[in-house]
């Protein structure tokens, strides 16, 4: 992979010493041998390629006339519903920034006819070795659609127990600001560097180069929120409420896993005294953490 810059390299050092250039060149540039069984495994997984891109254009046009709604709630325990309506929800939630809810509605609109598009889409370019996409992963009991900033999620998605399917980094919905911030009397400050920054980012991405809008996303501060739809049994929703609740953890991702608790207490009363959760309202001894 590095034979050409390393080849220069070995140039440059023979012009300097002839007899070092030599040994260069015999350690640097010697024949390499790997597992042809192997080597496959490392090529562009055209399953996955095309069909992102396909799925990317039918998420955008199924939700064109339909702008971001905006959301109070940080976390929203999704309804059972067919099999078949999760599935092509999922595949189409990953590649836009709409909640769970809005990309079902516009589904259910569009109706039976295009949802069973949307899954036939999902598996038609899968080969004879392709995993199905992780869209596919789908039944659980539990799940949710989470709304939080990034720099909290990047500590919520180290689960490994639950599937996660991720959207994209954005702007769109807005970003936390600490209360600490606005008690030091920074809002001012920090309002107008975060416009500053959204203003910089939609600059990146409307530029005339390749993956513009993808190379955009690097510019966005962590305090602005994303969407990611968790799903889980029991035992994991329970694992980590009461793992992210604790006093030792950022105020951001006690709050979401605090949120996810009261949703299923909410919906199943009966199962809340199995929790062994933090209350976030608390005030935090930081003596005792």
């Amino acid at each position: 992979m590095n034979a050409e810059s390393l080849r220069g390299l070995v140039e440059e050092i023979r012009k300097v010493s002839p007899e070092l250039g030599a040994r260069a060149e015999q350690e640097l540039l010697h024949e390499v041998r790997v597992a042809p069984t192997l080597v496959k495994y490392a090529d562009p997984n055209r399953y996955e390629m095309e069909t992102r891109r396909e799925l990317r254009q039918a998420a955008r046009e199924l939700m064109k006339s339909e702008s971001v709604a905006p959301s109070k709630a940080i976390v929203d325990l999704l309804d059972e519903e067919p099999l078949e309506v999760e599935i092509a929800t999922t595949l189409l939630y990953e590649h836009c920034h709409h909640s769970y809810r809005q990309v079902r509605q516009a589904l259910q609109v569009s109706g039976e006819r295009f949802r069973r598009e949307i899954i036939d889409l999902g598996l038609r370019h899968r080969g004879k070795h392709d995993e199905m996409l992780r869209g596919f992963r789908a039944g659980q009991q539990f799940r949710f659609d989470i709304l939080m900033d990034t720099g909290g999620f990047r500590d919520m998605h180290r689960h490994r127990r639950c599937i996660q399917v991720m959207q994209g980094f954005t702007t769109q919905h807005g970003y936390e600001m600490l209360l600490d911030v606005e008690d030091a009397g920074m809002r001012g400050l920090f309002d107008a560097a975060m416009r500053r920054t959204q203003a910089a980012v939609e600059k990146l991405a409307a530029r005339n180069a390749p993956e513009a809008e993808e190379n955009s996303q690097y510019a966005i501060p962590l305090a602005y929120r994303k969407r990611a739809l968790f799903k889980m049994d029991f035992a994991e929703a329970v694992y980590i409420s009461e793992l992210r609740t604790t006093p030792a953890g950022h105020v951001s991702y006690r709050n979401v896993a605090y949120a996810m608790y009261e949703a299923v207490a909410r919906k199943y009363p009966a199962l809340a005294k199995y929790f062994r959760v933090h209350d976030v309202t608390a005030p935090v001894d930081l003596l005792q953490r």
